[in-house]
């Protein structure tokens, strides 16, 4: 097992991602993306299907299992901001 490897990706199925990490289902409500027939679609086709944010929908994904995501250029700007 090798944590923190285990995050969703454009191309993880939506039904997988369902099964693996059960938290993710709100995310996938919240973001109104069907799950039920379109379960079998990429996260990424899913979303643009959808009409989600893609990118949006991943970070949200991987904040309900707690994934961090590799880039953390938002955080890094928002605090040049400052």
């Amino acid at each position: 097992m090798q944590s923190g490897t285990e995050i969703v990706q454009p191309e993880s199925i939506v039904n997988e991602t369902l099964q693996l990490y059960p938290a993710t289902t709100a995310v996938f409500n919240q973001f109104g993306i069907d799950a039920c027939c379109g379960g079998a679609a990429s996260i990424s086709e899913a979303a643009t299907r959808d009409g989600a944010n893609p990118a949006e929908l991943l970070a949200a994904l991987n904040g309900a299992i707690g994934a961090t995501p590799s880039n953390a250029s938002n955080a890094s700007n928002a605090s040049n901001a400052a």
